[in-house]
Formats: C-alpha cells, sequence, structure tokens
C-alpha cells in the first residue's frame, strides 16, 4: 500500500474467477472513513464490493465512473495497471 498521497485505481482480474474488480488504494483513511467512502462508491456505481486491508474492492471495471468522484473530493489520482 502505498502512502505518497496518489490514490491508485487499478483493475484486477486475477484469483476472481475471471470476473473483474477495480481496487482503489493509498487513500489516507481510518478505517471506518473507508467503509463509509466505499458505501458511497458502490452507489454512485450501482453495484457491490468491500474494503480488504485498506484497499476498496468495486466489483466491474469503474475505474473511470470512479476518478471523477475522487477527484471531486480533493484526492490526487492516478490509473494504475491496465
Amino acid at each position: 500500500m502505498s502512502r505518497d498521497g496518489i490514490v491508485r485505481l487499478r483493475r484486477e482480474t486475477k484469483g476472481r474467477g475471471g470476473k473483474g474488480v477495480t481496487l482503489i488504494d493509498g487513500l489516507p483513511l481510518a478505517e471506518e472513513a473507508l467503509q463509509a467512502l466505499a458505501r458511497q462508491l458502490k452507489n454512485k456505481c450501482g453495484t457491490g464490493g468491500t474494503v480488504k486491508n485498506g484497499v476498496i474492492e468495486i466489483q466491474g471495471d469503474h475505474r473511470a465512473q470512479l476518478q471523477p468522484l475522487l477527484e471531486a473530493q480533493g484526492y490526487t489520482v492516478k490509473l494504475a495497471g491496465a
């Protein structure tokens, strides 16, 4: 997990039976705040997700939709991976 002030959005399918998830890493928030932000982002995307080890997982590839939402909250967002 990076702590350089940059929030990274990446898509991952590894170990998920081919189903992709969007991972949001690098958020400088406490566990409760991460849960609240994850709930808000899941509602905006209309999908499920969870928080594991300080990383928000949103089901599906929602990088294009999540980037402006996070930037509007003042985070510096970088798309990572393919």
